[in-house]
């Protein structure tokens, strides 16, 4: 059982005692949203493991925000350049100080209000946080925020509709209705199941592929041997009329003999 906030800030928590005070996720699109920017990332950097990724996690980053129950837990964090190991929460002082290089929250009737005001003032005045982006699975709102000068800029989105982030040296655009990640040369980041279903699929294409040229071979070895076929039947025909021209040429010579004519 979680401890309260004023046991926590009586006995002076470490990281070990802060778990994380979030609430649940407010519909199914909303989880599905979160449960896929956290695998496909997580399967795109799977040979690295000098990154963090907090889903729906408490950040807690002053023991005053414990008494006050000031919880703030982004939807969607990463945090670069730290050990890749589960945490209960994400506690700053615990962390040598490090914020969220990015953040992600997914907008609802409920939290929209929150997400743009008080949020964004916070990941910009006190996280410092370099890109916040927030993303509605309901209505596809869309837009992303990169520091400047200590300030929040928006970031323009290209032809395409994408938002490039530095922080993840990806693109971030609207995909079926689903916020997703894109390569710099702006091609769908897939995630380990569409992974699966190309390769299963380029193995089928491979195949049929194999198939083909397999029959296109013999259909030639086919029309090849007819060839060969019919140009010794025409040989056998040649020969036959040759041979018959010969039996001809000796008869009339035989019947020119028998008339005292010299064939020649």
């Amino acid at each position: 059982m979680a401890l309260t906030a004023q046991q926590l800030a009586d006995l002076m928590p470490d990281a070990t005692q802060l778990d994380s005070d979030e609430p649940e996720m407010e519909t199914s699109a909303h989880y599905d949203q979160l449960a896929l920017l956290v695998t496909c990332l997580e399967w795109l950097w799977r040979d690295r493991d000098d990154f963090f990724i907090g889903a729906n996690l408490t950040i807690y980053f002053s023991r005053q925000q414990l008494k006050n129950r000031d919880f703030r837990g982004p939807d969607f964090f990463l945090v670069q350049q730290t050990q890749n190991h589960p945490r209960r929460s994400w506690v700053v002082w615990e962390e040598d100080g490090r914020y969220p290089d990015l953040i992600i929250e997914l907008l609802s009737d409920e939290t929209a209000n929150v997400d743009r005001g008080l949020k964004k003032n916070l990941y910009q005045d006190r996280f410092r946080t370099h890109e916040y982006f927030w993303f509605s699975p309901d209505t596809l709102e869309f837009a992303g925020f990169r520091l400047v000068s200590q300030q929040y800029q928006a970031i323009l989105p290209n032809d395409q509709g994408l938002i490039w982030s530095e922080a993840l040296g990806l693109y971030l655009g609207i995909h079926d209705r689903q916020l997703r990640y894109f390569t710099p040369q702006g091609e769908l980041a897939l995630t380990a199941g569409e992974t699966a279903i190309a390769a299963v699929q380029e193995a089928r294409i491979a195949q049929q592929q194999a198939q083909e040229a397999q029959q296109q071979a013999q259909q030639q070895v086919q029309e090849a041997q007819q060839q060969a076929q019919e140009a010794q039947q025409q040989a056998q025909e040649a020969q036959q009329q040759a041979q018959e021209a010969q039996r001809r040429a000796e008869r009339l010579e035989a019947q020119l003999r028998s008339l005292n004519i010299d064939p020649s």
